[in-house]
């Protein structure tokens, strides 16, 4: 279990189901509902470059303290149990990425 609610635009490590480890996840669930609900909604974070997609959103070494070059999978949104959280964020992206992501998450939606 977390020791302090993730927040909004931080990256914590995370077990998602069906993945054999962890990966970096951004928080995209609102503050409110990270205080009081058992699960937060994340977006899972790559390190495999892929052909150019529109709902993937480049990180560059160093973002939201990242270690090495990934892609935000805007694509797959998805909830987990805030058990499945790492002890600590690893960083926090800045509000010009956090916008840039959630248009590329709308744009998967079709919201």
């Amino acid at each position: 279990m977390t020791s302090s609610s993730p927040q909004r635009g931080e990256i914590w490590l995370a077990k998602i189901l069906g993945e054999r480890k962890r990966r970096p996840c951004l928080i995209l669930s609102a503050d409110w509902l990270n205080r009081f609900a058992h699960d937060v909604s994340v977006v899972p974070i790559t390190t495999v470059k892929r052909k150019a997609f529109p709902t993937r959103i480049e990180l560059d070494v160093g973002e939201g303290g990242l270690r090495e070059q990934s892609w935000v999978k805007c694509d797959q949104v998805t909830t987990i149990d805030k058990q499945r959280l790492g002890r600590a964020a690893l960083g926090r992206l800045s509000s010009v990425q956090l916008v840039e992501i959630e248009d590329a998450v709308r744009r998967a939606l079709k919201l």
